[in-house]
């Protein structure tokens, strides 16, 4: 498993190349904005047609992340399904698949936008928790030591040969923004409003993928 380490507000943290936050002293596996049921949504509204095997993909994701992690806690940090009605539409072995990766750890499901919080599935409520010097939440305030989600960062690279583009982690001295984990996510370019506004001129960038690399966020 490729990580990156890096320190956040008194926290040593490690970025998984799933785009998974582990922080191992407190047995913490942090994951945002799943999505789950967004092929389904998409096929109920009429929209873009897309094949529906996203659930299953970004469940077995993050069973391998917690194979890896062996995490005591996970905290999903809001919009973990694409709208209310996804939860309530799993298929069978999806709720099982959950089931399983909760078994013998504390779940917490952050509400987010989009979804606030699968009442029928296993695990805990809340709007935000803190945990030792962080707090995590959706969307982050104004506050300092803030791990958030919501916004899907990716960072576009231009070399001479070709231009690439990842999701990535986003961090200053006051908040930590990750990456949308879910299969089917889009995302916002880390040189584009807010995040250009809500960053700090020394804000890094953690890309995702094979092979987790730091660099100054992208303006």
């Amino acid at each position: 498993m490729n990580t990156l380490p890096f320190h956040f507000a008194g926290a040593d943290l490690l970025a998984l190349g799933s785009g998974a936050l582990w922080w191992q002293t407190r047995g913490v596996l942090c994951v945002s904005d799943l999505h789950l049921g967004k092929s389904a949504r998409a096929a109920r509204s009429g929209g873009m047609e897309l094949p529906p095997y996203e659930v299953a993909d970004t469940l077995e994701r993050l069973d391998r992340d917690l194979q890896f992690t062996r995490a005591r806690m996970v905290i999903c940090l809001g919009d973990s399904f694409d709208d209310a009605d996804a939860a309530q539409r799993l298929s069978e072995d999806a709720c099982l698949h959950i089931a399983r990766l909760q078994a013998g750890r504390e779940w917490l499901w952050i509400e987010g936008n989009h979804d606030p919080g699968p009442v029928g599935l296993g695990g805990s409520h809340q709007s935000e928790v803190r945990i030792g010097p962080l707090t995590f939440r959706h969307i982050c305030s104004e506050t300092s030591a803030e791990v958030s989600g919501h916004y899907h960062p990716k960072a576009l690279i231009r070399t001479r040969s070709r231009s690439l583009s990842r999701p990535c982690f986003l961090f200053d001295t006051r908040r930590l923004i990750l990456p949308a984990y879910g299969t089917y996510t889009g995302g916002l370019r880390c040189d584009r409003a807010p995040l250009t506004t809500m960053m700090g001129p020394e804000a890094q960038a953690i890309l995702t993928g094979l092979t987790p690399r730091r660099i100054p966020m992208p303006r």
